[in-house]
């Protein structure tokens, strides 16, 4: 780390990368369980559903690159093994052995409640302390609660096509 941004950072930098190494681990993770889902999703929406999908796992990855570079500039180092993102991460990666579009938009859902947590937490602990690291876990968050928002939206949607279905039959 430089030396102004050294004398600038009043957090115990340690405990940072831990939490920062925490959220990378679940950035892969959530980046996996978006693209996979998306490729192997069935049911109704999944046409509309599926780009969406592939562009949340995106932004997963570009939070990845951006949470690596930060540990970095702190002076740390990033996860260097796969097999240890299951071990630092606390957010669930569910294998989306029920392809079935509802399920996939749950197991993302969750994924994404535990995101806003943990960035929430980086925020709270960088705040007037860590600038940089507060403003990226900032907009970070403000991605998650918008992938939050667009999976609520399509569980919303499709449970209003099952009652209007419902309707249908009788």
């Amino acid at each position: 780390m430089g030396k102004k941004a050294v004398e600038i950072v009043s957090v115990d930098v340690d405990k940072l990368i831990h939490m920062l190494n925490a959220a990378l681990a679940e950035e892969w993770l959530a980046y996996y369980q978006y693209w996979i889902g998306a490729r192997l999703m069935e049911g109704p929406m999944r046409s509309e559903i599926e780009p969406e999908l592939l562009l949340h796992a995106t932004e997963e990855l570009n939070h990845a690159e951006q949470v690596a570079d930060r540990i970095i500039q702190l002076g740390g180092t990033p996860i260097i093994h796969p097999k240890e993102w299951f071990n630092q991460s606390r957010c669930e990666y569910e294998s989306p052995e029920d392809p079935y579009v509802e399920k996939i938009l749950e197991q993302n859902l969750q994924g994404e409640r535990c995101a806003i947590q943990r960035y929430n937490e980086i925020a709270d602990f960088t705040s007037g302390k860590d600038h940089s690291t507060h403003q990226m876990a900032i907009s970070i968050m403000n991605d998650e609660l918008e992938h939050e928002n667009d999976i609520e939206a399509w569980i919303t949607d499709l449970n209003r096509m099952k009652e209007e279905l419902k309707k249908i039959r009788i």
